[in-house]
C-alpha cells in the first residue's frame, strides 16, 4: 500500500505532501501560485510544497483520502 507523509510547518506557514520518497527528490519546479513540484529524476512529480498555507480556524489540521478509480 501505498504511503502519504503530510507535514505542515505552523513557523513556516508551508503544507508539505509526499506521495513517495523524499530522498528520491532530484528537482522542484515552481507552478505559480505559491506551490512547488517535487520531481524524481525520470520527471514524475513525487510530492509538492504549497508556500503561504494558513489553515482556517484555530482547530488542528485535518487530512483526508479519497481513493479514485482511473
Amino acid at each position: 500500500m501505498a504511503r502519504v507523509k503530510v507535514y505542515y510547518d505552523r513557523k513556516g506557514n508551508t503544507l508539505t505532501v509526499w506521495f513517495a520518497d523524499p530522498q528520491n527528490e532530484f528537482i522542484c519546479e515552481e507552478t505559480g501560485e505559491g506551490v512547488i513540484l517535487m520531481k524524481d529524476r525520470t520527471g514524475n512529480v513525487i510530492g509538492f510544497e504549497k508556500l503561504d498555507f494558513v489553515p482556517e480556524g484555530e482547530s488542528p489540521l485535518e487530512v483526508g483520502f479519497e481513493a479514485v478509480g482511473v
